[in-house]
């Protein structure tokens, strides 16, 4: 009889194991197959869309470095290459392989003390200069001294150096004056003059529109206002040379104000920016929660003060970033101040005298009849390289301003 009853057991554990081990196996079939349900599966049209995207992003990425290997490229011919330029002299007398002195006409350009010329082949630096008598020194450079006839044309060498660039207030590339500072400073003042106008006006009717206006006329004013974004900007130009100038010289005078002034041209630069800092502006305010406002509002605050106090601080580095962006957007127009602001480097701080700048130096030059690798040629792309570096500058001052003041809200 037991012998049957430990047979019954052992069976029917036998039986609750098989079936505990047929349980435990399908449940990880069922796992398995819950599993690969939820892996991802191949999206075909995802797969082109974010290859696209990344193209996109890595075609940007090397058009700006194609931008500055040219500008670097052409740029560092500006500051390394020897450029040989006419001097518009000749020798009076024919001279001999030993003569150290040069008898050459008096019409020409200036020849200055260790000066390099070039008479044919041969490179000689120039000891001093009296008159018409130039004494210098023979064969350098891997030159030979050799005769010369008269009426040979010496050519004056032009090598820009770092400190020559950015230690001196003079631009003349043609005659040795490359301080680069004539055309900054005028470019800065031009630049200040859109931003005393754009900033100011820009902000308070982004405070009118996120805080004041109501929806139909926020949805009829900003359209309006961006149509101004839109006006070519030679029309800037000649708005500025024919209506912007004829004022400032009849509020201040015709003695005090040129007809081509760094003034006017900066007064519509910053109406041409005024949307764009408005615009943004008006997107931080916007994008601050009412949570703040009705705050404000219930203790007591007035709607002044809340945008102010409140609403204002709250979207400091957006506003920031949309002025930063304007100043970028002012100190590369060109057309505006090719028209309005002058047509010669000066290194003036009087807003109402005529000053070329950057852009617009870049512009009439480039319009002229230029030879490849000539000394003018070449400048432009030095201040194009300059002004590529203070826009990235401003750049990343704008981000670093954007991370550092960031408010986010939940």
């Amino acid at each position: 009889m037991i012998p049957i009853v430990r047979s019954q057991k052992i069976f029917w554990l036998l039986i609750q194991h098989f079936l505990e081990l047929t349980l435990k196996e399908s449940m990880q079939n069922q796992k398995e197959q819950s599993l690969s349900q939820l892996r991802k599966k191949p999206r075909i049209r995802e797969s082109i869309i974010q290859s696209f995207l990344f193209l996109c992003g890595a075609l940007s990425i090397l058009i700006t470095a194609g931008i500055v290997i040219s500008l670097g490229k052409e740029a560092l011919l500006f500051f390394t290459h020897t450029q040989w330029e006419s001097s518009n002299k000749t020798v009076s007398a024919a001279i001999s392989a030993e003569d150290t002195s040069i008898n050459v006409s008096e019409s020409g350009g200036t020849i200055y003390e260790d000066d390099k010329i070039r008479i044919g082949d041969e490179i000689m630096q120039v000891l001093s200069f009296e008159g018409s008598q130039v004494t210098v020194l023979r064969g350098i450079d891997g030159t030979a001294p050799d005769t010369h006839t008269a009426g040979s044309e010496l050519e004056i060498s032009s090598q820009v150096t770092l400190e020559k660039f950015f230690l001196k207030t003079e631009w003349n590339p043609q005659i040795g004056k490359f301080g680069i500072w004539a055309l900054v400073n005028s470019t800065l003042m031009t630049s200040l003059s859109a931003l005393l106008v754009a900033l100011p006006l820009g902000l308070f009717i982004a405070i009118y529109l996120s805080e004041y206006a109501s929806r139909k006329a926020r949805s009829t004013l900003k359209p309006i206002l961006e149509v101004l974004a839109g006006v070519p900007t030679v029309v800037y130009g000649y708005f500025a040379l024919t209506f912007m100038t004829p004022l400032l010289r009849s509020l201040f005078g015709i003695e005090v104000v040129d007809i081509y002034n760094t003034a006017s041209a900066g007064i519509v630069i910053g109406i041409l920016i005024l949307p764009l800092v408005s615009s943004m502006s008006e997107d931080a305010l916007s994008a601050v929660p009412n949570s703040l406002r009705q705050a404000a509002l219930a203790l007591g605050a007035t709607k002044l003060e809340t945008a102010l106090k409140v609403v204002l601080p709250a979207a400091f580095s957006g506003i920031m970033a949309a002025f930063i962006l304007a100043v970028s957007r002012a100190i590369g127009e060109t057309m505006i101040v090719a028209i309005a602001a002058g047509a010669g480097p000066a290194f003036t701080f009087n807003p109402f005298h005529a000053a070329e700048t950057m852009t617009g130096h870049i512009v009439r030059i480039s319009g002229g009849d230029l030879s490849y690798n000539s000394i003018d040629y070449n400048s432009i792309f030095a201040i194009g390289l300059m002004l590529f570096f203070m826009t990235l500058s401003l750049n990343v001052l704008s981000q670093r301003i954007v991370k550092r003041f960031r408010e986010e809200y939940e």
